[in-house]
């Protein structure tokens, strides 16, 4: 299980223009080495927090271009 313990601020993707109908995270360090991600547009909606094993291959996913369009 994920730490929910958040140690940083939010940072937006360096992807996000701004502007209107833009889909971007917003993406924050966990204690345990994770990340909780949410939606840039909505904020207050909810976060989802995934562990350090579980980032690392959602990175390495994208790098691979397993992800993406």
């Amino acid at each position: 299980m994920s730490s929910q313990d958040i140690v940083t601020s939010f940072e937006r993707s360096s992807y996000s223009s701004g502007g209107q109908g833009t889909e971007c995270v917003e993406v924050a360090h966990t204690a345990d080495g994770g990340r909780a991600v949410r939606d840039s547009k909505d904020p207050a909606a909810g976060l989802q927090f995934y562990g350090p094993g579980h980032w690392a291959a959602f990175i390495d996913g994208v790098k691979a271009g397993t992800f993406g369009g």
